[in-house]
């Protein structure tokens, strides 16, 4: 991936999409605009991807990740790869919840 890309995608539209999301700080608030945003389909899949996460902070083998979540483990090494070259959005995420959590 070159770095055109990495720019590109940072568009208007999707800057007002992460300050919408940004607003809400409630989770059943938030719920509800995922579920008026997205597909169940969606947000199944997006959910698949925040447990792989989740997993993986767990070091728990890619083949048995892919067998809990039916997801293959070609997308569990993309998942992989962004939380270390991403642009930091799931380490902050895993951040915040753990420091929400104390």
């Amino acid at each position: 991936m070159t770095n055109i890309f990495m720019k590109s995608w940072r568009t208007s539209k999707i800057l007002k999409l992460a300050k919408a999301f940004a607003s809400l700080n409630d989770t059943k608030d938030m719920a509800n605009f995922l579920r008026d945003l997205c597909t169940v389909d969606e947000l199944v899949e997006l959910s698949n991807r925040w447990d792989i996460v989740l997993m993986l902070t767990k070091n728990i083998p890619y083949r048995k990740i892919a067998e809990k979540t039916g997801v293959s483990t070609t997308t569990i090494t993309r998942i992989a790869w962004w939380m270390e070259n991403g642009e930091g959005g799931y380490g902050a995420a895993l951040k915040k919840l753990k420091k929400d959590a104390k």
